[in-house]
């Protein structure tokens, strides 16, 4: 049995992304079965796609999920820091 990597908790810190803040997907985000009226597995938003954040949740009491809200596609997906970059 070998040992899982097991993120940081990323909650013991403020978000790293703001209400409002516009941001840039750094890949392509699939849906896992948690985005209603797609398929699992069809394209959501693609890599470079930009957003802004609408609000900001917690997952598994460990890490944040940004709800963005892409105007282009007129979507709203929850997404993880590490998918997202800062938009200046």
């Amino acid at each position: 049995m070998g040992l899982a990597r097991v993120d940081a908790v990323e909650i013991n810190d403020q978000p790293k992304y703001n209400l409002e803040q516009k941001v840039r997907v750094r890949k392509m985000i699939r849906n896992d079965g948690t985005f209603p009226g797609k398929e699992i597995g069809e394209n959501l938003v693609k890599k470079g796609d930009e957003g802004y954040v609408i609000s900001i949740g917690t997952y598994l009491q460990a890490y944040y999920i940004y709800a963005v809200h892409f105007l282009d596609k007129n979507v709203i997906v929850g997404c993880r820091a590490k998918e997202l970059d800062p938009v200046d």
